[in-house]
């Protein structure tokens, strides 16, 4: 009689009794969510931005008319088109209840923070 047998039952029965493991959280996006402005020196705060998947940029503010722009995104570099303007964009920080970007407009580099909009206008 061999004993690895009862063992690997016994090592079977005790992986059967563990508690599940949690899956692991899906990674952070942009895309297809509403996020709004929380911190920038020239955008409000409260301001929408919503990054379809197929690439159309919609901004949305309680102090204008809702506004269209392209965005597109190729390996680490994602461009921002605004009224026909492209705008070479760096994503600093991009996790779960965080977007951060620095959008190279003429000038002075602009820094984003946007945090989810959680379901309702500014």
């Amino acid at each position: 009689m061999r004993w690895r047998r009862p063992v690997a039952l016994g090592t079977g029965f005790l992986l059967a009794c563990s508690p599940p493991s949690r899956p692991p959280e899906p990674p952070a996006g942009f895309v297809n969510r509403v996020w709004k402005v929380s911190e920038s020196s020239t955008v409000a705060p409260g301001t929408l931005y919503a990054f379809l998947s197929e690439g159309t940029m919609v901004i949305a503010s309680e102090h204008g008319t809702p506004s269209f722009g392209k965005w597109k995104q190729e390996r680490d570099t994602l461009t921002l088109v605004e009224e026909g303007l492209a705008y070479r964009t760096e994503i600093l920080q991009l996790v779960r209840d965080t977007f951060k970007v620095r959008v190279h407009n003429p000038g002075q580099p602009v820094e984003i923070t946007f945090v989810p909009a959680e379901g309702r206008a500014p």
